[in-house]
């Protein structure tokens, strides 16, 4: 847990998981419970999350039950914002006051986390998510399977080319999930974050587990 506090402390690149992190919901099943698919989706989510399933097999059947359309998800986000987790606009600021980069890495959709990325500052340059296809009336048309976040064991494909292309010294991975538990390494250490759902594996595997935000904006802050 200290070694993990430490590369907190001096981290130039923090990169989060949105989905029951950032968030507190998973953005696909309320996707999904708007349209009338929840239980068959969260069942889904619940294997992915819990790493009992490769992640691009969930998602490719999630979207096959939703086959959400760009009216859906405006709609979606409309009727049902997506609600951060408390504390965490306060840490990301705390990072970028002292010149952290965030990242958003989220195996989410892109259209759903650019509306928490601009609530917290962080650039859509900074978002790497997946990207639902379209057909001309704006159906589902399937979604960009060349996205390493759609694909096991795609968060540390991302983080290893954030890490080149930037060039960082000490990077931190934040999430909930076991495909977040796969970041570490290309990151320096992985911490567990169980405020909106403790997950047995990932307790196991996180440097630090942490159920709320307090002691991460307090080392952010300058604080041990």
């Amino acid at each position: 847990m200290s070694h993990a506090m430490e590369m907190l402390s001096k981290a130039d690149a923090v990169c989060f998981d949105v989905d029951s992190t950032v968030i507190t919901e998973e953005g696909i099943d309320v996707l999904a419970a708007t349209l009338g698919k929840g239980p068959e989706v969260a069942a889904w989510t619940a294997k992915a999350m819990d790493g009992n399933i490769k992640f691009e097999d969930a998602l490719a059947a999630r979207l096959e039950i939703i086959q959400p359309s760009k009216n859906d998800i405006a709609a979606c986000l409309e009727k049902h914002p997506l609600v951060l987790s408390p504390g965490v606009d306060k840490l990301v600021d705390m990072l970028h006051k002292r010149g952290t980069d965030v990242f958003l890495v989220s195996g989410g959709f892109r259209l759903m986390i650019e509306p928490v990325a601009e609530r917290l500052g962080v650039s859509i340059d900074n978002i790497y998510a997946n990207t639902i296809h379209f057909d001309d009336s704006g159906k589902y048309a399937g979604f960009d399977a060349n996205e390493p976040t759609s694909g096991d064991l795609g968060k540390p494909k991302v983080l290893t080319a954030i890490k080149a292309k930037h060039g960082y010294e000490t990077m931190v991975m934040v999430g909930d999930g076991a495909t977040d538990a796969q970041a570490k390494p290309p990151a320096d250490t992985f911490i567990g974050f169980g405020g909106v759902v403790v997950r047995e594996v990932v307790r196991e595997k996180a440097c630090w587990f942490v159920k709320d935000f307090e002691a991460m904006i307090d080392i952010a802050g300058g604080g041990r």
